[in-house]
């Protein structure tokens, strides 16, 4: 009996090719269903790369915030591989059921880079009015490090990564040289980029996501480190309120949050659920 490989592919879209734009990305803006299709195409390339590399089970997790009917449900279901499953308007972080199983590795589809990233295409961190700064036991991470500490909690590690060349950086340097990156556009300023066409960058994705999953211990499941610390850095004083009284949360500064944790996830539920 052959070896079963259970794939998570996790996604974002203004990382994804020819959205520059917050209209792209927006439920209900001018230019969003045009970034819908973008974008649901780049999640196909990655299924199809996904089986090539041998995958058995593909469960793909839409973590893009559209807003309103459109929250963490921005893929345009007509259009994706039926060969996979879809988890659509679900709280971010929030789905674990496949990690929870069993999950042999994840792709991250579409990811930008973190918050005061001069060159990341549309780059913020959570929310790009509220947040200035995240960072776990002491090293500063964007929506890359958490979707990575999530897998890492139950062991998948993160083998590939796509968005602008930014994005590819912060990945690797924080996941180490065996992570396989896809850069699709360059960003000239947060707002503009030099771009790959989608069509090839599809392919660079498809293809990208195949070698990704030939080695996968090429990339160690992500730990940011036991006992766990998350800071976060908000925009201000009232953008901490949804955090201001949960228990365990301390506040050392009014735009400062902490939280501590015996694991990230520990510390993480405390934080944000």
């Amino acid at each position: 009996m052959g070896f079963e490989m259970r794939v998570l592919i996790m996604s974002d879209m203004e990382g994804v090719s020819g959205i520059v734009d917050w209209n792209q990305v927006n439920g209900g803006a001018p230019m969003y269903e045009e970034g819908r299709r973008l974008y649901t195409e780049e999640i196909n390339a990655a299924v199809r790369g996904a089986f090539l590399g041998g995958a058995s089970d593909v469960h793909v997790v839409d973590c893009h915030g559209a807003g309103g009917a459109w929250m963490f449900n921005s893929l345009i279901p007509e259009l994706l591989d039926p060969r996979c499953e879809w988890v659509a308007h679900h709280t971010w972080t929030g789905y674990t059921e496949m990690l929870e199983s069993g999950c042999d590795a994840a792709l991250f589809v579409g990811m930008h880079a973190r918050a005061g990233t001069t060159d990341g295409v549309l780059s913020h961190t959570v929310s790009s009015e509220a947040w200035h700064g995240l960072w776990f036991n002491g090293v500063e991470v964007g929506e890359t490090g958490i979707n990575a500490a999530l897998c890492g909690n139950w062991g998948c590690p993160v083998v590939l990564v796509t968005g602008d060349e930014s994005t590819c950086r912060e990945a690797a340097e924080l996941l180490g040289g065996g992570l396989t990156t896809v850069a699709v556009k360059k960003g000239l300023t947060r707002f503009s980029a030099r771009q790959i066409p989608p069509v090839r960058a599809r392919a660079m994705i498809e293809d990208g996501a195949r070698r990704a999953l030939a080695d996968l211990t090429a990339v160690r499941p992500y730990d940011p480190g036991r006992p766990a610390l998350i800071e976060v850095e908000v925009a201000a004083t009232d953008k901490a309120d949804r955090f201001r009284h949960k228990p365990g949360i301390e506040m050392p500064t009014s735009r400062r949050v902490v939280v501590r944790g015996e694991t990230w996830w520990d510390a993480w539920r405390r934080f944000w659920f």
